[in-house]
């Protein structure tokens, strides 16, 4: 094994945090640093979204995440003062997680909750470190980092993850494009102290003429977040807007009215995803990698799921000598996702924001006719809800996907049964062999000598409802998705394809 086993991270926001909590809990020792005095006191990114929800159930984060955020179960539909459609999330999620809804908790709130557990495990976050750039070595990398008394320092690592935002130095230092573009509208966001039947607690969008505005409640006691358009001609003056200087229209349209703002700020949307993910020993997560619209609530959830991704498969290289070749999954899967939701959230800020008659007409005469008959057919519903809480990921073209047993297959996250509660076995971060059904006496010897965790559910209507198959074997990454869908139940396939994912070093 190298004689460096660190990593190095670059940025502590949640990304960050997040990456350095699930190496920590794996053995993993690292360093993470970040330029800035102190963590932030304003965000911007609100949103964590069901499969972050259960994959922070891994390190008993979902709990206290709960606790501190609020659970807003529908979102509202507005033009011209008139609530046109209320989509209910719980009626779409529940039978595919056991959080169907979206819950909102800033992200200043957030990262001081991981902050705190990073700490209870021994690692603290060194602040105003800069990184100003990095060597790979071959065997190691060396990054050369500037200290709060300017002193500079050259400490190794095994590897550098840049999770530094989107001006990441990281990226830059790596010589990767980061292609694509700026969207033309100017943008305005507050959190505000406000009243009126849209302060209820739920989500509320006015689709209005030359207007938007988004209502995203912290509680239902009148405290959240507006998200609106701004006019352009203001942008050459952004730095000194306020909110007194937007368009309050379509808020009170939807019946709100602001009686304190907190903090204002303005900003241009991007949408970009670099060439590469990786370049030997460095590595890009979260908006380094990305970044794209706010629509959906995704980015911030990306990144975390960029961390995760990432976390078990240098884990599994520095603790338990698996192939350098495993950390190439890491962009095949997590590039690929960020390319079809830039892509997505592309098609539905464009539909928003969209100028011009016939898209004022579509937006506020058609939408609201169509929203609700479409989010009335189980498939759409159902389908919506997967994409905006992400539970739809899947890696069928990773090199570390195979097989497929009923409708699952390699790649595809764990369906969850409610019966069984299935998922929650994944909160080891280990690979394990879920049977639902009969499990051969020759599957449990292997488990056994592996060292892997052989989880047996009695099969039954729900397991086929979502998909899973009698007596079949489903060997579960780290992650909470399937590695190798095997219908035979074979230890020998399983045998082969851990082989072939982690060479000599097993899983356990």
């Amino acid at each position: 094994m190298n004689s460096h086993d660190n990593v190095l991270i670059v940025g502590a926001g949640p990304t960050g945090l997040v990456l350095a909590l699930w190496l920590t809990a794996q053995g993993v020792r690292v360093r993470i640093v970040d330029k800035t005095r102190a963590p932030g006191t304003t965000s911007r990114a609100l949103a964590v979204q069901a499969r972050t929800l259960e994959l922070y159930r891994q390190l008993d984060l979902t709990d206290a995440v709960l606790a501190a955020g609020h659970r807003n179960p529908a979102l509202n539909l507005w033009t011209r003062g008139t609530k046109r459609a209320t989509l209910r999330f719980g009626s779409a999620g529940r039978d595919m997680t056991p959080y169907p809804f979206v819950l909102i908790y800033p992200q200043d709130r957030h990262e001081r909750l991981l902050i705190a557990r990073l700490e209870a495990l021994g690692v603290a976050v060194e602040r105003q470190t800069e990184c100003l750039g990095f060597e790979d070595c071959g065997d190691h990398v060396a990054v050369q980092l500037r200290a709060a008394d300017g002193r500079e320092q050259r400490c190794a690592a095994a590897f550098v993850a840049g999770c530094d935002g989107a001006r990441s130095i990281v990226r830059h230092q790596m010589g990767t494009g980061f292609p694509g573009g700026t969207y033309g509208k100017f943008f305005y966001v507050a959190d505000v102290q406000a009243r009126g039947p849209a302060a209820s607690g739920d989500i509320h969008i006015a689709l209005d003429e030359a207007d938007f505005v988004a209502w995203l409640a912290y509680n239902d006691r009148g405290q959240g977040r507006l998200i609106g358009v701004a006019d352009n001609e203001d942008a050459d003056r952004a730095d000194t807007l306020t909110f007194d200087d937007v368009g309050h229209r379509a808020i009170a349209r939807i019946g709100l009215e602001v009686d304190q703002v907190h903090w204002f700020s303005t900003y241009r949307v991007h949408h970009r995803v670099t060439d590469r993910y990786r370049q030997g020993r460095a590595f890009l997560v979260g908006d380094a990698a990305h970044i794209h619209s706010p629509a959906g609530g995704q980015g911030m959830n990306t990144g975390i799921g960029d961390a995760i991704n990432l976390a078990w498969k240098m884990a599994a290289v520095l603790r338990r000598g698996a192939p350098d070749a495993l950390l190439d999954s890491y962009e095949a899967e997590r590039r690929a996702f960020a390319l079809r939701l830039v892509e997505t959230t592309d098609r539905v800020f464009q539909f928003i924001t969209a100028d011009g008659p016939f898209a004022d007409f579509v937006r506020t005469r058609i939408a609201p006719i169509v929203a609700p008959l479409a989010y009335g057919i189980d498939d759409v519903r159902e389908y919506l809800f997967r994409i905006l809480s992400q539970t739809l990921i899947s890696y069928h073209d990773s090199p570390i996907s195979e097989g497929q047993a009923g409708e699952v297959r390699g790649g595809d996250r764990l369906p969850w049964v409610r019966a069984d509660d299935n998922h929650a076995p994944l909160a080891a971060i280990a690979w394990q062999v879920h049977v639902y059904g009969a499990a051969r006496d020759d599957l449990a010897a292997w488990c056994a000598v592996q060292g892997i965790a052989l989880q047996r559910f009695d099969f039954g209507a729900p397991h086929a409802a979502v998909g899973l198959q009698r007596d079949a074997a489903y060997l579960i990454r780290p992650d909470g998705h399937v590695g190798c869908a095997d219908p035979d139940a074979s230890a020998a396939r399983l045998e082969n394809y851990l082989r072939s994912c982690m060479g000599q070093a097993g899983a356990a």
